[in-house]
């Protein structure tokens, strides 16, 4: 930043430069301001394009329409790049005693109208499928691969 310039005229004149449809003439007016914080949000999301810190906590709807739990986190393959699952989080209060579901990313599937994920079974099936408590080692092996795609019926990511 230029000395002497103040941080809010900066913040003003770079997010007049970046959307300029929020401002007029090139500067952005004083009643339609916005922070530099929207911006790198808004850069984060596009039409079709999401950023891995977005996904974490959005909700998880079961093909009844009832959510069944949020995103805690993503595991993408490290040789392919492709991700391979969404970590389900459900049950506990607040966080503590939360079940981990690991679901197939192709199981998933974005629902603009819901602001979430749907995937192909209910909160009841849910209960049925593979998981792991907080406390507990998971193993990230082949098998529990082969065993969480065919309890979703999914196509595996490998």
């Amino acid at each position: 930043m230029l000395v002497g310039a103040s941080q809010d005229a900066f913040d003003i004149d770079v997010l007049a430069f970046a959307f300029p449809e929020r401002s007029a003439g090139g500067r952005v007016d004083a009643p339609s301001r916005f922070s530099i914080q929207e911006a790198a949000m808004a850069e984060r999301e596009t039409g079709t394009l999401i950023g891995s810190d977005k996904v974490d906590g959005t909700a998880v709807y079961g093909r009844d329409g009832q959510k069944i739990g949020s995103v805690e986190r993503v595991m993408i393959d490290k040789v392919s790049g492709k991700v391979a699952y969404a970590v389900l989080g459900y049950g506990g209060f607040l966080g503590i005693g939360d079940d981990h579901f690991p679901t197939p990313w192709s199981s998933l599937k974005y629902d603009t109208g819901l602001g979430g994920y749907v995937t192909n079974v209910t909160r009841d099936q849910l209960d049925k499928a593979p998981r792991y408590r907080e406390d507990d080692e998971w193993a990230w092996n082949r098998a529990n691969d082969q065993r969480i795609h065919e309890y979703y019926q999914a196509q595996p990511f490998w």
